[in-house]
């Protein structure tokens, strides 16, 4: 547990979340896949596969060649979906669905932060329209994900402005240092991913949360701590200010639709049944 205060004369200082594994138990958008196909947003045949992706999700997630596959994919599968009526969605299912999945673990930790007098960024490659609700929820001061375009009818277009995934965490890190004053050396960053290696190498206190193969071989090498998250908890049961915090969370870099990353991970799966399908 995070106990030290910050000082007012020290420069100020943050720490940086992955979302998905890190702060809850599954994927944030897969976990809105059954909302979306009653919204009309995706067919059943989606529904469906997104079992699947949830496992190969939880087991291993994807790596980089199969994140950039899944980017061109879930761009044109989201053109013309409605960027009101996934905010919708996610508005009205966001207590039933994401609650009862924030591990306990990080509720505390960011509750310590801000204790600690350290801002709480929330760094996603999920879309806005569910991480910036989901960062709400969490208190969270902001959050920084990838943008896609939206055209004048209110529709995504397919194209995406923003991708933040990788290098690209990383580079909006230092951005956000460098408006707000954050001593990076300083600062804290959690993730699950070794996708995220660029984003915990930015501070001077990353930690591997839950990790995957790689990032577990690189945390033990660089000696960087191990955190074991597994309780997931709903935060009106144990945090009743973090069920309503008193302030909006500040969007950094908007997000790609929840559904658009569905969209991906549903490629993903395609992909991975078609490999292993009986000849």
């Amino acid at each position: 547990m995070l106990r030290h205060v910050e000082s007012h004369s020290l420069p100020r200082t943050a720490a940086f979340f992955d979302l998905d594994k890190t702060v809850i138990a599954k994927s944030s958008t897969l976990t809105f896949s059954k909302s979306f196909y009653q919204g009309g947003l995706i067919n059943r045949r989606a529904v469906l596969r997104t079992a699947y992706i949830q496992f190969i999700f939880l087991v291993g997630g994807a790596d980089h060649d199969q994140m950039e596959r899944m980017r061109e994919y879930l761009s044109a599968l989201c053109k013309g979906w409605n960027v009101e009526q996934v905010r919708e969605i996610v508005a009205e299912t966001l207590h039933e669905l994401i609650d009862p999945i924030i591990y306990d673990e990080a509720a505390s930790l960011i509750e310590d932060h801000h204790t600690a007098g350290r801002d709480v960024v929330i760094v996603s490659t999920s879309g806005a329209e569910v991480v910036e609700p989901v960062g709400e929820l969490l208190g969270a001061d902001r959050v920084v994900a990838t943008r896609m375009v939206v055209g004048d009818d209110g529709c995504f277009t397919g194209e995406v402005e923003y991708y933040a995934y990788g290098p690209t965490k990383a580079e909006a890190i230092r951005e956000l240092a460098k408006s707000e004053g954050y001593d990076l050396e300083r600062c804290y960053a959690y993730s699950d991913s070794a996708t995220d290696l660029p984003m915990l190498e930015t501070v001077g206190h990353p930690y591997a949360v839950n990790p995957d193969r790689t990032l577990r071989r690189e945390a033990l090498a660089r000696d960087w701590p191990i955190l074991d998250f597994h309780r997931p908890v709903r935060l009106k049961q144990r945090v009743p200010s973090l069920s309503a915090p008193s302030r909006p969370a500040l969007v950094a870099a908007a997000a790609v639709g929840a559904a658009a990353a569905t969209a991906g991970l549903v490629w993903y799966a395609s992909r991975r049944r078609a490999r292993f399908a009986p000849v």
